[in-house]
């Protein structure tokens, strides 16, 4: 009875290739480039989605950019820090996102026009440096709540876009938890309540 239960778990484990199967099907359709013979998502729609991440991700960099340098005040120095440095996260995510695309076969879309309206952040200014951070905090916790949804949504299908977005998602967290802080700091109330 034991040996019957191993075996039957034993045949629900994913089929591994044998090398000279795999070796063959890795000199074939070379002009596929990294998406090679088994990869089960929809690379069209998987490009198109990573068209709208790259455009959040440099809405995000301008908008951080803009806040590091207009940021003005008794107080502004290190908030104009950490607004630089987030500018500097979200361009490598971008260029992250921009040679994933590649990668898949894609150009990435760095034509400013019509950039906000594939970017799921806005770009927002603010008339003062709470303003901008609460503008950044606004604009992180989109990036989070959008980027967990595309985890969902990639699953196993797309393994390495998975991990590129996970390894993004923790860093924008950092982020939101950064802004929520600054905010608390200027502004001396927490936004968020202890459950």
């Amino acid at each position: 009875m034991a040996t019957k239960t191993k075996n039957s778990k034993a045949s629900k484990k994913p089929f591994l290739t044998d090398v000279k199967t795999l070796r063959a099907r890795a000199r074939q359709h070379l002009g596929d480039g990294a998406i090679g013979s088994n990869y089960i998502g929809d690379v069209k729609k998987t490009i198109d989605i990573l068209q709208s991440v790259l455009a959040t991700e440099i809405v995000c960099v301008l908008r951080y950019t803009m806040h590091s340098i207009a940021a003005s005040g008794i107080s502004s120095e290190g908030v104009k820090a950490e607004f630089a440095e987030h500018a500097k996260d979200e361009w490598g995510h971008a260029t992250e996102v921009a040679e994933r695309i590649n990668q898949l076969g894609g150009k990435p879309n760095f034509n400013p026009e019509g950039l906000l309206t594939r970017s799921a952040s806005q770009y927002a200014e603010g008339a003062n440096l709470v303003d901008m951070i609460k503008e950044n905090l606004i604009a992180e916790r989109i990036a989070v709540d959008h980027y967990r949804e595309l985890i969902r949504y990639f699953g196993d299908d797309d393994p390495g876009t998975k991990t590129m977005l996970q390894h993004i998602l923790r860093v924008e967290e950092e982020h939101a938890d950064d802004m929520h802080d600054l905010l608390i700091a200027h502004e001396g109330i927490p936004m968020l309540k202890d459950k």
